[in-house]
Order: C-alpha cells, then structure tokens, then sequence
C-alpha cells in the first residue's frame, strides 16, 4: 500500500505484520472450512469497485493483486497479497460499495469465503477473527492517508460547501484528495481540463472521471455507495435512530444478543461527540482518544456482530398509531421494526448575532478536530462556551494557532468544565480566557476576518483579525421529527420512566410509547457525557428484549 511517510507508530505503514498479516499453517487450516477452494487463472478479475457484499478471499497459492484505477485509467497497485494472507477492509462488514477492485496476480488456489460464512468465521474463530478485524481497520487508515480508492474534491478550503463535503467525507472514513483551488494552481488547471468554472466548485470528481457538482450529502452518499440498501417489507426487530455514542452501544450490545438491528444515522457515526478532538476522560483511554476514532471503532463492532448500517439516511416522521412501528426516511423509503431507540442527540445551538448565517461554514465552525485545525493554523481563533467541549477545543486549537481565546458570560470555567480542563487551560500561554464577555461584533467579506466582544465587568470591546469562530454554546434536542408520538419535556427533550398514564415503566429509557425507547443526550434528564450515554445504550437493549419477549404471566 503506497502511504505518506508518517512518524506515528500507530500508521499503518508502521505496522505492516498487521495491516497485511500472514496466517500460521493451523489458522489457515481451520479458516479453510468456512469456504470454498477454487483454482483460478492469473488475471481473474475476484472483484469490482462499485460492488456490495463481495466475498473475502485467502491465498493458499499465489497471489491477489488489489488495485484502484486512475482518473487517466491507468491501474494501480494497492497491495499484493501472497501464501496464507487475505483481502478485504471494513466494507466487507458493512454491505457498502467496495473501494478497489480485486484480481488473480498469478495462476492461484484460493478460498473463496461468502459474506454469510465470513460472519460465522470472525465469530467462530475469536483469535483468527481478531486479526481480521484489526487489519482492516489499520487497512481503511491507510486508504485514507494514502488517498487510494477515493475520489478528489476540488474547491475552496475556507468555503461552506466544501467545508461541509470534506468533513463528511471524513467523519465517514472515505478517501479523498483535497484540491484547494484557492492556492494550488494545479487544482484550477485540472478544473478548467475537466470544462468547469470556478464558480461552479466545490466538485466531486470520481474515479471515473464523472462530475458531482456540489452534491448533497445525501446525493454524495448515494453516489459513493456508503450508506446501505435498505427493504421496505423487512420488519427488523429493533432500529435505533443516531449513530453517536448512546446509538452505537445500543447497535453493539442489540446485535450481538441476536437482536435484527438496523442504525439510521442521518450524517455520519458519532454524533456531536464525533467532532471532539480528544476525549480524555473516557475510561480506558488513559491517553485520550478523538471522538471520531471511538465512533469509527464502535461502528465497526456493530457491523461485526451484524447490525445495519444506514448512513445519510435522515428519519423525517414515524408513524406510532399502529405497531410494528413505521419510519419514513428523507429519500421517500420505509423502515419498519418492531422496536425503537431514539438516540438522535441534540444539535448546535447558535448566536443570536447579526451576519450569523452569513459566516456559518464561512468561519463559524462547531467542531475543532484535525481539520479545522489545519484551516486556521498560526492565527487567533475564538471559542464561545463554558463546557467540556469548548475546553477539549481550545486546548486541541492551542497546539496549532498563534492564540486562543474562550469567551464566556458568567465569571469562570469551574462551575461548566471538568476540572483538567480547567487547570490545563489555566496553565496555558497560548490560551486567554475572557469571563463576563460576549460576541458583539462579525465582520468579512466572503470569508469571517474580524471578530469583536464586549467585557461587561470591563466594559471594554475587543476587534481581532480572526478567521475562525468555534461556538460551543450547548445544543436542542433533535425531536422535531417525532411530531406528537410522544411525551417531550418542555426543552422539547424525550420524557422516559413514566408510561402514557403516569406510572412508573420497568425501564428508565422506556418512553410513554410501548416499544419505543430513548437514550443518551435526547433523554430529559441525562446527563450529558459520552460514558453515560454509552452506559444508557448498552442498558436498554435488557428493556428491548423484555419487550419483544415479554415473559408469560
């Protein structure tokens, strides 16, 4: 696999025994029984981008070149796998389309394994299963690095819509190469060689040289193949709606008991908590782990234990009059389970400031993660908000901009953050925080380039040359879509524990809808941490199989 140089003893590049392990001759002779020995000329094609559910192959003899191919059409070698070694990445869990195609290098003896025999396997045989898991894992980090098997989006860095494009191609692990045609004359060439305008830009363009311009995330997902086929007469017997933390530990735990699980997940796994930077206080993680990094493990757990993946796939209205209960997704189809969990979380809340909407995108972000990091390095950035995550933020953006500074209106941190945060923010130089102060004042042209506060204590305002603003000023819940189903509290948050009459429901989660159920940030009441909404999704699916299995009376 071709890979950037990289320093990180973690990239995959570094750890190639584990990226492209070599079974042993008794591994390879247990993995045998879950397919089908095949011979196979050299030049057999095994598999094709664009396909789902592929098969995962094991070279007894020979070998298998997987390959992506150029926008000129040239074929590249990805990797070459030998005697005892495998292909396949994390699509093969989750019934996307394949990245990269697949190919006999030589005249080979290979066992061709299908989807269903490749569950029971990773199942069946824990230690085979667990180097399975962690080479494609490590696989997936390096298509990203590397680029390969994606595609290139070209457009202004600092503008919305490319913002928004390449943060969902992050967010979802796709592959891609930026072209920022701000500053890359070679990106503007390759637009005007494809006939298009720079007005025109932010564009996705495809290994086949096909042109997205300005797509939807809906339609981008679509067309990259990265959410899931879904049947409309299929009746699963729990769907959990949001992939964040609370969502995927309900799809981990759900799955894994034997539950038929489908996740609709309107944008990518991890919710707000996917954006954060770096958690530090989530147990087991001594060192911190970013947000997106958990999510994307714990979506890969799912599918492992075979839940459904939908990414892209927004709930619109549920029909709660009649059970099983009916979903109506944004692109016009239905899903329909016997049981729900409502884990859609909350969304940004935002400045009542005027010129807001002008510079969302334009430089008002809501997440600090790696990049935008990138984007404003060696300048002075802005963070509004008292909370955890506006502390993870300004400490991750301390490393990278000239200086921070974290606006809030009452007199300190302690009252809002943990306190590591706190004193991590206090200890740094690079960081200034500003108690009793509030955004008055945003100004730029196509861009945010200025932005001013006043100090009510002080009565001082304040006018920095700042390109990015970060609001973290908390969030509402996302509950709109349930359009009287059930009983909300007055935030609009998911009342549980209290049934339509009043009385107390055997589960906490349990809403005033039998079957349907609500955890982590959406819930009243919850408390707002990735743990406790890991615990809530986990607790729940003993609620889920109570219901859908009452015991006899």
């Amino acid at each position: 696999m071709s890979i950037p140089q990289n320093n990180d003893p973690s990239s995959p590049m570094n750890r190639t025994a584990q990226t492209f392990p070599r079974l042993d001759d008794e591994m390879a002779a247990r993995l045998v029984h879950y397919g089908v020995e095949e011979f196979v000329p050299k030049g057999t094609v095994l598999f094709q981008r664009g396909q789902r559910r592929v098969d995962y192959f094991f070279v007894l003899e020979g070998s298998i070149e997987v390959y992506d191919v150029g926008s000129d059409g040239t074929q590249n070698i990805v990797v070459t796998h030998g005697r005892h070694q495998f292909t396949g990445e994390v699509d093969l869990f989750s019934g996307r389309e394949t990245m990269v195609n697949g190919r006999a290098g030589s005249d080979s003896r290979i066992v061709r394994v299908a989807p269903a025999q490749f569950r029971r396997l990773v199942a069946g045989e824990p230690d085979i299963g667990e180097i399975i898991m962690r080479a494609f894992i490590l696989r997936r980090v390096g298509l990203i690095q590397s680029g390969q098997g994606g595609v290139w989006l070209a457009g202004s860095a600092h503008a919305a819509d490319t913002v928004r494009l390449r943060s969902f191609l992050i967010r979802n692990g796709y592959p891609h190469k930026l072209l920022d045609t701000d500053i890359d004359e070679d990106a503007r060439h390759l637009i005007e060689g494809f006939g298009l305008q720079p007005d025109e830009c932010p564009v996705v363009i495809l290994p086949d040289r096909r042109v997205l311009r300005c797509p939807t995330t809906t339609e981008l997902a679509d067309e990259l193949g990265i959410t899931i086929e879904l049947d409309s007469e299929h009746v699963y017997d729990v769907a959990v709606i949001g992939a964040g933390p609370a969502g995927l530990a309900a799809a981990v735990y759900a799955a894994s008991e034997g539950l038929d699980t489908v996740v609709l997940e309107a944008l990518a796994p991890g919710g707000q908590a996917g954006t954060s930077s770096k958690i530090e206080n989530y147990l087991g993680f001594p060192t911190g782990i970013s947000g997106q990094a958990l999510a994307g493990r714990a979506q890969v757990q799912a599918m492992k234990f075979g839940a459904h993946m939908a990414i892209a796939r927004e709930v619109k209205t549920m029909d709660c009059g009649s059970h099983p209960y009916r979903l109506h997704l944004d692109n016009g189809t239905q899903v329909t389970a016997r049981s729900v969990v409502i884990a859609t979380g909350a969304r940004y809340r935002k400045l009542a400031q005027v010129d807001y909407e002008r510079f969302e995108g334009q430089g008002i972000q809501y997440a600090a993660t790696a990049m935008e990091a990138t984007l404003c390095a060696g300048e002075e950035v802005v963070v509004v908000g008292g909370g955890n995550s506006a502390g993870q933020a300004a400490v991750f953006l301390a490393r990278t901009a000239s200086h921070v500074h974290i606006l809030v209106r009452g007199e300190g941190l302690a009252a809002t953050m943990s306190d590591y945060l706190v004193q991590r923010i206090a200890q740094s130089p690079r960081i200034t925080l500003h108690p009793y102060c509030e955004i008055d004042h945003l100004d730029g042209d196509a861009y945010l380039r200025e932005v001013g506060w006043y100090c009510v204590k002080t009565e001082k305002q304040e006018r920095v040359k700042v390109a990015s603003l970060f609001v973290m000023i908390g969030a509402e819940p996302n509950t709109a879509w349930l359009q009287g189903c059930l009983d909300l509290d007055k935030k609009g948050f998911v009342l549980t524990g209290r049934d339509a009459d009043g009385y107390a429901t055997p589960s906490p989660y349990a809403t005033t809808l039998r079957g349907v159920f609500a955890v982590g940030d959406v819930r009243s009441g919850s408390v707002k941490r990735v743990a406790a909404g890991v615990g809530e999704g986990s607790v729940v699916v003993h609620a889920i199989h109570r219901f859908l299995h009452p015991s006899p009376v």
